[in-house]
């Protein structure tokens, strides 16, 4: 009896994975399709390729983007970034899987260039491109100005118009670029490097006409940007566009609206100037005329002096004022001397006042005993000692005979001789 397994058909797993795929390959709308979710489990191992999971809240997709397709998503993929995928749903065979191949992608709820745009301008940012003080200033009146743009376009016809009717005598190098299209950035790299290289001119203005964010994707490739970031001399992008700003924009020293307000930027103008030098020349002359004119008066005002108009008589007044002056230094001399005389007659006065030998011209004496001691009370001595006594004129060497103890009587005999000395010295 047959088993179940004879009447069945067995299936290989290769086989039933062909099969699967091909199912899969048939559908077809399951061969270019969309489908969002959140990007996880990003991966890029060293072949280049990017592998991904997209989910929602109940399911999961395995996702591959191959390196070769990388091209047509222009912002970097993320975890946790909700995004659009766009491709094809095939089987891997050598896992049993079925992923989604993808070969676009965009940000879902805006769009991929805005996205690409504000990450590149945020990692530029960090690196320090668009920091103030990188900035170049603008010279004041150069001779040469670098023009990248086409040569076809608007824009360079703008800039030679104003800059030569503002200033004649600058002069223009043109280099022509494309300034839209998968060629333009390289193309605008390569004017400004060739402008740099000429080494002439002073400032350069790179720049097209307005128009929308994929007309001026150019100007924010990264390559070009990091070139104006690094350009020896000022430049100044001129991006006809008031509401997008380019990252070339951020990154140049000056932004100009505008190539013509680039031009009138970059040069003087020279009507404005010679109307201010003409201004400024007859405010001079009128400042100087006034001050010579000032000065004048004041020369004469001083020739007007009676220093100047009678010289003699202020020579005589002065010699006169000297002798004056000598007079009155000589009184003041006199009378200093006579001052100082009288007061040193005083102090001679008083210092032969005080002078020993004048008391003794007036009746005392000094009586001392054999050692030059002065006895000043009897108790110092005793009968027989020898004393000295010194007189106005002379010595006298006396013995003690007797001793009294001093009493009442001394008093009154000292005030009596006191008087009697007083008497003999108004005689002398």
């Amino acid at each position: 009896m047959p088993s179940a397994s004879d009447q069945m058909q067995i299936w290989t797993v290769s086989e039933l994975t062909a099969e699967i795929r091909g199912t899969l390959y048939d559908n077809p709308s399951l061969r270019t399709l969309w489908v969002r979710g959140e990007v996880s489990n990003l991966r890029r191992p060293p072949s280049g390729h990017c592998y991904f999971t997209l989910k929602d809240e109940t399911a999961a997709l395995q996702c591959v983007l191959f390196r070769g397709n990388q091209m047509q998503v222009p912002f970097d993929l993320s975890d946790g970034m909700d995004i659009l995928a766009q491709g094809n749903v095939d089987v891997y065979e050598r896992q049993g899987q079925y992923q989604l191949y993808v070969r676009r992608a965009e940000p879902a709820g805006r769009g991929a260039l805005h996205l690409a745009l504000e990450q590149l301008r945020d990692k530029l940012r960090a690196e320090g491109l668009f920091d103030e003080y990188r900035k170049q200033e603008i010279p004041t009146f150069p001779r040469t100005v670098g023009v990248v743009t086409s040569v076809q376009g608007a824009a360079l016809r703008d800039i030679i118009t104003v800059m030569h009717r503002r200033c004649p005598a600058v002069d223009i190098i043109v280099r022509h670029a494309s300034v839209q299209g998968d060629s333009a950035a390289p193309e605008l790299r390569r004017g400004l490097h060739q402008i740099m290289q000429h080494g002439k001119a002073e400032v350069i203005i790179i720049g097209r006409g307005g128009g929308s964010l994929e007309d001026l994707w150019a100007f924010n490739d990264e390559e070009l940007v990091r070139s104006i970031a690094a350009a020896d001399i000022p430049v100044v992008s001129a991006v006809g566009h008031e509401t997008d700003i380019t990252l070339a924009d951020l990154a140049a020293d000056v932004r100009a609206p505008t190539p013509s307000a680039a031009a009138e930027l970059v040069v003087p103008d020279v009507g404005q100037l010679r109307d201010g030098l003409r201004r400024t020349a007859t405010t001079l002359s009128s400042r100087l005329r006034r001050r010579a004119e000032r000065a004048r008066e004041r020369l004469q005002s001083i020739g007007r002096r009676r220093v100047f108009r009678y010289p003699e008589k202020m020579v005589a007044d002065r010699r006169q004022t000297i002798d004056e002056l000598y007079g009155r230094l000589e009184s003041a001399q006199r009378r200093l001397i006579r001052d100082r005389a009288t007061s040193l007659s005083a102090l001679r006065e008083r210092l032969r006042a005080l002078n020993p030998r004048a008391v003794l011209a007036r009746g005392y004496s000094i009586t001392s005993d054999r050692n030059g001691n002065i006895i000043t009370h009897a108790g110092q001595n005793r009968p027989g000692d020898e004393l000295s006594v010194l007189l106005h004129r002379g010595r006298l060497g006396v013995e003690v005979k007797s001793i009294e103890p001093p009493g009442r009587c001394d008093a009154e005999e000292l005030d009596a001789d006191t008087e009697r000395g007083a008497e003999s010295s108004e005689q002398c």
